[in-house]
């Protein structure tokens, strides 16, 4: 029976964590190539793991910059001419998306009506989180065994979602915050504008009053 319980928090666990970011596109080459950016959700301190194996491709450069969507638009690395295989990590260092963009640059020697159907080919592999981490390698190092290195993976899922709880939770409170911030705002116009129409219909009144006495249409 234990082992039946285990089995299935193991198959849960493996059925709710999220798979590995994968995608294989054609960047095309120009002499101010668009970026060509690949967005992954990452939590503050999620280890991201890029894996590019870039295809061959002559008088074409490809550069590869890794960043964040936060106010401060962190620049995490940036390097020139990838070739082949090619491996970064980097660490998020706040709550948002963490982008890779490609542009592959075309070589000035190239006539640009040569260069219409010049392109490179690119197979990226993103692993966030606990996909990024090799349990194979910790499990070598420690000698953990296999029962001990599927629960060395769970406890970095449980994390993960933690921290999702946590940062809903986060979200939640801001929100809930800013609607009762906006909610008083919109009362305190309504009684300003009921006070200012009291007002003007006051005045509005004395005023006539004035003008009828002046014309000796009432006493």
């Amino acid at each position: 029976m234990a082992r039946i319980t285990t089995l299935s928090l193991l198959a849960f666990f493996a059925f709710i964590t999220p798979f590995a970011h994968a995608i294989k596109f054609a960047l095309p080459a120009a002499r101010l190539p668009i970026p060509k950016c690949i967005w992954n959700a990452a939590h503050t301190h999620a280890l991201v793991i890029v894996t590019a194996n870039v295809g061959p491709g002559a008088h074409q450069r490809v550069d590869v910059e890794i960043l964040d969507s936060t106010p401060h638009r962190n620049v995490y690395l940036s390097k020139r001419d990838i070739k082949g295989e090619t491996r970064l990590a980097v660490t998020a260092h706040g709550e948002g998306e963490v982008g890779v963009c490609f542009r592959n640059y075309l070589s000035p020697d190239i006539k640009l009506d040569m260069a219409r159907n010049m392109s490179r080919t690119v197979d990226l592999d993103i692993d966030v989180g606990a996909d990024a981490v090799d349990y194979n390698a910790i499990a070598n190092q420690e000698s953990l065994s296999g029962l001990e290195t599927e629960m060395r993976k769970l406890e970095g899922v449980v994390k993960e979602i933690v921290d999702e709880l946590e940062y809903l939770k986060q979200r939640e409170e801001r929100f809930s915050d800013t609607n009762l911030v906006t909610n008083r705002r919109v009362q305190n116009f309504a009684w300003f504008t009921i006070l200012a129409l009291a007002a003007l219909g006051v005045w509005q009144i004395l005023h006539l009053r004035s003008f009828f006495k002046r014309k000796y249409l009432i006493d």
